[in-house]
């Protein structure tokens, strides 16, 4: 594709045209004009500083053919500039009055800025409009996931205050279990809130990782054999990576939660091993594995795969969302690959050299 010539150059170009047409119309006309005059009509030709009729009719004509050739470059150039900004300058009114969905637009003569502009206004919208979606659907999407614990609460709490159910440790159990459930959604809010705004705080130490996912595993050792899963652990001993041990647990229960809340019963494999200058923690399920047109938003937030099995087993949708966050501030990411065993294998990837924690 050609590219478009510089607005500056096109000014240039067609100013520059305009100056040698008037200047041809000037010297080469009055050269013609003169050679036939005096040849068909040489009394016609004054011999003072006074113009005759016919060279004041020349030159008034010449004159007019300037004029002519000045505006014709003035409304083209006028045309293909403003044109161009007047609907940018339409289309900014109406996105400052709340319609997102204007767009400018220019025709296949607009000029290499002008055209630019109009491009990234246009991009520009459409990531107002898109972010405007997005926070709607998180409105949304929260409000959903707030209602439900909310509603059982309330519910349980009246019939407690009523006297329609007798207190007992199963009752507050339960309750308990709602308000640890809206805990870690809370936290799972402000871990992305805080990641999306750049001020997701790290306290980064030199650690035993191995060490720190053992302590996960061992909280987790009881609900993932209870569910049917087989813990296989294959850590690369000695491995020290500099980073935020609470958040780098934060990020494996989250990986761990997710297992037990998609993944079928069968082994659980927890690796954790050194890449070149990278380390690497990945858990892998035996199964159902993840379908490939859902893979590009795995790690948005309040995305779910199957969200009628999600909303049964009680998934949020951030779990992974959050993964991704945390190792972002890492300075590393979060991936996911099919297994070799029909699964789902999720890694976070972390570099081994120091780094500055980004508050």
């Amino acid at each position: 594709m050609k590219r478009a010539a510089g607005l500056r150059r096109q000014i240039i170009q067609s100013l520059a045209v305009m100056a040698l047409g008037i200047i041809f119309i000037s010297v080469f006309g009055s050269y013609v004009f003169y050679a036939v005059a005096t040849t068909y009509l040489p009394g016609s030709i004054s011999n003072s500083w006074i113009p005759s009729r016919v060279e004041l009719a020349w030159i008034v004509c010449t004159a007019l053919a300037a004029l002519g050739m000045a505006v014709f470059v003035a409304i083209r150039l006028s045309r293909r500039l403003l044109t161009p900004l007047n609907s940018v300058a339409y289309s900014l009114r109406e996105v400052a009055q709340g319609r997102l969905t204007a767009r400018a637009h220019m025709d296949e003569r607009s000029m290499g800025e002008t055209a630019q502009l109009v491009r990234d206004f246009n991009t520009m919208a459409e990531r107002l409009q898109s972010m405007t979606r997005e926070r709607e659907f998180w409105n949304a999407a929260i409000a959903h996931e707030l209602r439900t614990p909310v509603t059982i609460l309330r519910g349980r709490l009246q019939g407690l205050s009523e006297g329609v159910f007798t207190p007992s440790t199963e009752l507050f159990d339960g309750l308990l279990r709602q308000v640890e459930g809206l805990n870690r959604l809370i936290e799972d809010l402000r871990v992305l809130s805080l990641n999306d705004s750049g001020h997701l705080e790290l306290q980064p130490v030199e650690v035993d990782l191995a060490r720190e996912i053992g302590s996960v595993l061992q909280a987790f050792a009881e609900p993932l054999a209870a569910r049917g899963f087989h813990l296989r652990r294959d850590f690369e001993a000695g491995l020290k990576v500099t980073c935020d041990p609470v958040r780098m647990r934060q990020a494996l229960m989250a990986l761990l939660e997710n297992t037990l809340q998609h993944a079928e019963p069968g082994e659980l494999h927890v690796r954790l091993y050194r890449s070149g200058d990278h380390c690497h923690m990945a858990v892998e399920d035996a199964g159902p594995g993840i379908d490939m047109t859902q893979v590009q938003d795995l790690f948005e937030a309040f995305r779910r795969g199957d969200p009628s099995r999600s909303r049964k087993s009680g998934g949020s949708g951030l779990g992974l969302a959050v993964v991704r966050a945390i190792a972002t501030a890492h300075g590393g990411e979060a991936t996911w690959q099919p297994s070799a065993r029909g699964g789902s294998a999720f890694a976070i990837t972390l570099p081994l050299a120091s780094f500055d924690s980004q508050a």
